[in-house]
């Protein structure tokens, strides 16, 4: 029998497209399904990992709460974005990758059916997550346009009730690639501020954008230091998936009950794996830029590849969105047709939020263009489009 915390929670799809995809052993399979890239880390952070494994220092369980040099890179790389400073030693812990951080911190400050606003669609992961932690999501509706998503201020107003704890706010965000304007969150802070809650901000992707948008820190707006919780990691932007190594940077009236959920869960970090990630994060040329400027690239060509598909234009992130529904098929179906005839690896949004399960995600951070060339055809044969 299933126990109460894990009757919401169904899975991800992205593990069973994979398997799928894996078990054919075919190298032409364009992988578009899991959120890889290949994409190289920083060279700093590689040979600084390197020399971790021989270092006794770094097969340790101390110190509990992450290496010092990599607190303060991460307190400091934080504190830069949004414009506000942050004490290391009181507000930063290390977490195993950013959503062990998104736990901690759920766990932090929700009690029992508490509700947690996160937009619609979003990643199934971190709507798990609520459920885990015993929170109630509740959804404002990300509305799709010409030019891509914006969230629908009527549908973000209506959210908001006498048991609103937190927001749970990533951007860019993933499956979509939206981007929060200085607008909007202007906006989720005014109902932050309004119901006494808190903004979680997911920032794995924060610099991910496209097109020259800016790149606002809620931490930075008005009011919002003492309210906004932060969590990033290298996954993302330092392309450094496997290290498992995150951040969680806040205000420190709530920062000692995220350090003792900390201390009660993984309990640590990948020793080996801080050094390399403080690295990254100090680094003269992390690499960002060039792979930002990369991702743009092969977004541009699905975006000019499909132009004739209902595809919402990402302004960020590694993914885009097909309204496969729109054309008369169903997700998992398209997804299943697209593997065995197109060998295209694709996942179905089923589970990502109430209007997610209309599309289809299409990967774009693991494929170089060479590869997707005819990824078109490979569509039109898999649908008969």
């Amino acid at each position: 029998m299933t126990v109460s915390r894990l009757q919401n929670i169904p899975g991800i799809g992205v593990d069973r497209v994979g398997d799928a995809a894996d078990s054919m052993q075919d190298a032409d399979i364009l992988r578009l399904e899991n959120l890889d890239t290949d994409l190289r880390p920083p060279a700093e952070a590689l040979a600084r990992t390197r020399d971790a494994i021989g270092d006794d220092a770094a097969n340790s369980y101390l110190p509990f709460l992450g290496q010092w040099p990599l607190r303060q890179a991460a307190a400091l790389r934080v504190g830069r974005a949004a414009g506000v400073d942050y004490d290391a030693a009181s507000e930063c812990v290390i977490s195993a990758g950013g959503l062990a951080g998104i736990l901690n911190v759920l766990l932090s400050i929700l009690e029992p059916g508490d509700e947690v606003v996160l937009t619609d669609p979003t990643y199934a992961g971190l709507i798990n997550r609520v459920h885990l932690a015993g929170g109630v999501p509740k959804f404002v509706r990300l509305e799709p346009g010409a030019d891509g998503w914006r969230l629908d201020m009527e549908s973000l107003a209506a959210t908001i009730g006498p048991q609103t704890k937190a927001f749970l706010i990533a951007s860019s965000s993933m499956p979509s690639g939206f981007v929060a304007s200085k607008d909007e969150w202007r906006a989720i802070a005014e109902l932050c501020d309004r119901a006494g809650a808190w903004l979680v901000y997911d920032a794995a992707m924060e610099r991910i954008v496209f097109d020259g948008r800016e790149i606002v820190h809620p931490a930075g707006l008005p009011g919002m230091r003492e309210r906004t919780i932060t969590v990033g990691s290298v996954s993302k932007e330092y392309r450094m998936i496997g290290w498992r190594v995150g951040w969680i940077v806040g205000p420190a009236s709530i920062m000692n009950d995220v350090r003792l959920v900390s201390l009660s869960n993984v309990v640590c970090q990948v020793g080996i794996a801080m050094p390399g990630a403080t690295a990254a994060i100090t680094a003269t040329d992390d690499g960002v830029a060039a792979a930002v400027a990369e991702w743009e690239s092969r977004r541009d060509f699905l975006m000019a590849e499909l132009a004739d598909l209902p595809v919402v234009r990402p302004h960020g992130g590694w993914s885009l969105l097909v309204d496969t529904r729109s054309l008369g098929i169903e997700p998992a179906d398209a997804s299943r047709l697209l593997l065995a005839h197109g060998k295209i690896a694709a996942t179905p949004m089923t589970n990502w939020g109430p209007t997610a399960d209309r599309y289809l995600r299409l990967v774009f951070s693991n494929e170089p263009v060479s590869r997707m060339r005819d990824v078109r055809e490979r569509i039109r044969a898999s649908w008969r489009l």
